[in-house]
């Protein structure tokens, strides 16, 4: 076992809530009881099945059924995933002036923007979920890793692979996954896409490939930066529920107001995400407000989009 601690608080339960609400059946093991999920996780020497345990300063990580530490290419993709280096205090001190975040700031201190563990999938089931529920999503993702996975070590299967979807006919993977058509096709182009050589970075010839995939707008690659790519001021100020949470305000009016965020526009969105599905005040509170705030800090947060 090896331990990884974080650059400060850590708000395991809301991590927590985030893996079960994008766990992927087949592929996720979640035992919530003991904050664990147990998966492969992509290594030089191969897909390794990994143990990562949540704890209130940061995380542990086991290899399943061995006596070794992980690899090191492991422990720092395991570090990433969970946004174990940010330094919160910096991003409190810009996000705090703002007096709704600072609002949820309190509540939920050690709120961290949770990514992916691997860049592919990761893209496949953002689009999977596009227009759905995150439930939905995941659903999809698992019929998508039931028909075209990988049975790998300890009984666990592993995402299907660029190339193992790259040719399958669109009608196929349509009847398969239980997507549109669209939808498909553009999963199809996404594994074309990866197959190809793709490599999901910052930079904006990246960012202009998404965009040139049918069935890849603003909305998906914004989230990709802020999920995927850790990209610290990344805003998907198209988002249904950020919009909502600021008041219905359309995308120009959420760009706006994130000025303000600004080197931190990611982490005021998970912020905000973290409000909208637990119940959190998003408006000032004072008052009687503040007390439920209290009361609030104390329930389980679902664990952003």
């Amino acid at each position: 076992m090896t331990v990884l601690p974080a650059n400060g608080a850590f708000d395991a339960e809301t991590a927590l809530g985030y893996l079960v609400r994008h766990a992927i059946p087949g592929i996720d093991r979640i035992e919530s009881e003991r904050r664990s999920l147990t998966r492969l996780l992509p290594s030089s020497a191969g897909p390794v099945p990994t143990t990562v345990m949540l704890h209130s300063d940061g995380v542990t990580a086991t290899l399943v059924g061995s006596a070794h530490d992980p690899p090191a290419d492991v422990l720092g993709l395991v570090g990433d995933w969970f946004d174990l280096g940010t330094d919160l205090e910096a991003v409190g001190r810009v996000l705090d002036q703002d007096p709704v975040l600072a609002d949820i700031g309190r509540v939920r201190p050690g709120l961290r923007v949770l990514g992916f563990p691997e860049p592919f999938e990761a893209t496949v089931v953002t689009v999977l979920g596009q227009q759905v529920s995150v439930r939905a999503a995941g659903t999809f993702a698992g019929r998508l890793a039931a028909a075209y996975g990988h049975p790998g070590p300890a009984g666990l299967t592993r995402f299907p692979e660029p190339r193992r979807l790259a040719d399958v006919p669109v009608d196929e993977l349509q009847s398969a996954v239980g997507v549109t058509g669209a939808r498909a096709r553009t999963l199809r182009a996404v594994a074309r896409l990866f197959a190809d050589g793709f490599v999901l970075a910052r930079g904006p010839d990246v960012r202009t490939a998404l965009l040139a995939t049918p069935g890849i707008g603003p909305w998906t690659t914004d989230y990709l930066a802020m999920r995927v790519l850790h990209d610290q001021d990344a805003c998907p100020a198209s988002d249904l529920v950020l919009r909502r949470a600021l008041g219905q305000v359309k995308p120009a009016a959420v760009l706006e107001r994130a000025e303000h965020w600004r080197p931190f526009r990611a982490y005021a969105v998970m912020r905000l995400w973290t409000a909208a599905l637990s119940g959190l005040p998003t408006e000032p509170t004072t008052g009687r407000t503040s007390e439920r705030m209290n009361e609030l800090s104390e329930a389980r947060t679902v664990g952003g989009r």
